[in-house]
C-alpha cells in the first residue's frame, strides 16, 4: 500500500467508508426482504406438493441471518480501517478484500432460490455487486503493473465465485440429507456420496476464503490454498456429477475450479500473482 499513490489511497479510503456504511445499514434490510420472499415462496412450493423442500425453511432462515451478521461486521471493519488505508498500511489491502468478499459471496448464495422458485427481481444480486464494486476497485487502485492487476482480478474473482458455489453446494446437500428417504439411514451409496461431496465443498470454502487475502499479498501460502481447494473440488465434483446427474451443479463447480487453476497454475499468471519473493515464516 505504501507504493500506491496517495490519491488512490484517498479514493480507497472513501470507498471503504461508503461501502462499509451500506453493508452495515442498507444491506441488512435487503437481506431481510430477500429472506421473507424466499420463505413465502418456498412455503408455497412445499404446499404445492414438494415436501422434500421443507428442510429449506430453517436452513435459509439460519444462513441468510448469519450472512447478514457477517456482512454487518465486515462493513464496520471497513469503516474502522479506512484511515489506515489512507495512510498506506500494508495489512489493510488484504483485509479490505476479505471484507468486500463477504457481501459478494453471501449475496450470490442468497441469489440461489431466485433461480428456482422465487419470482421477481433478485435483490441479492444488488448485495453481491455492492461488495464486488469495492473488491474490484481495490484491485485496480492498488499498486502493480497492468498484468498483475488483471491477473489478480481474474484469479481473485474466480476464487470468490468458486467459494460461493462450493458453499451453496454444501447447503444443497444438507437440505436434501435432512429429508432423505429412510432418514436417519442412507438408502444407498449415492445418498452418502451427496453428503460427502457437500462437506468436502464446505471444507474447501474455508481454504478458498483464506486464500483471498494471502494471494492478494502475493503469498505462496495463498496460492497453495487456492490450488489445493480447487483440485479437491474437482476430485469430488466430477465423479459426483456422473453418479448424480439430476442437475449440472457439480459440473458448474468443476468449471469454476478449472478457472481458478488456469489463473494460478499457468506459469505466466503464477508469476504475476506471486510478486512477494520474501521467505514466508
Amino acid at each position: 500500500m505504501n507504493q500506491t499513490p496517495q490519491k488512490n489511497r484517498n479514493a480507497m479510503s472513501i470507498i471503504a467508508i461508503v461501502i462499509g456504511l451500506v453493508m452495515a445499514y442498507i444491506i441488512p434490510f435487503l437481506v431481510q426482504t430477500s429472506l421473507e420472499r424466499v420463505l413465502v415462496h418456498l412455503s408455497a412450493h412445499i404446499k404445492a406438493g414438494n415436501p422434500a423442500f421443507s428442510s429449506g425453511l430453517p436452513m435459509f432462515d439460519l444462513f441468510y441471518s448469519a450472512w447478514r451478521a457477517l456482512i454487518f461486521v465486515g462493513g464496520a471493519g471497513l469503516i474502522v480501517i479506512s484511515q489506515e488505508i489512507r495512510k498506506g498500511s500494508d495489512w489493510t489491502f488484504p483485509l479490505a478484500l476479505s471484507l468486500f468478499a463477504l457481501p459478494s459471496i453471501g449475496g450470490f448464495f442468497m441469489f440461489l432460490p431466485y433461480v428456482s422458485w422465487v419470482p421477481g427481481f433478485p435483490l441479492p444480486m444488488i448485495i453481491s455487486f455492492i461488495g464486488l464494486s469495492g473488491y474490484w476497485a481495490f484491485i485496480f487502485l492498488h499498486h502493480g503493473t497492468k498484468a498483475q492487476k488483471w491477473t489478480r482480478f481474474a484469479a481473485l474473482t474466480f476464487i470468490g465465485m468458486l467459494t460461493t458455489h462450493a458453499f451453496t453446494i454444501g447447503i444443497g446437500a444438507q437440505r436434501t440429507m435432512a429429508t432423505r428417504p429412510g432418514h436417519p439411514f442412507y438408502p444407498d451409496f449415492t445418498w452418502w456420496l451427496f453428503r460427502w461431496a457437500g462437506e468436502v465443498n464446505w471444507v474447501a470454502v474455508i481454504f478458498l476464503f483464506m486464500a483471498i487475502p494471502l494471494l492478494a499479498m502475493g503469498k505462496r501460502r495463498g496460492w497453495w490454498m487456492a490450488v489445493i481447494s480447487s483440485i479437491a473440488i474437482l476430485m469430488i465434483n466430477v465423479p459426483t456429477q456422473f453418479i448424480r446427474t439430476k442437475t449440472l451443479d457439480y459440473f458448474y463447480g468443476a468449471l469454476l475450479a478449472i478457472g481458478v487453476l488456469i489463473f494460478t497454475l499457468v506459469p505466466y499468471f503464477k508469476k504475476q500473482l506471486l510478486e512477494d519473493k520474501s521467505p514466508e515464516v
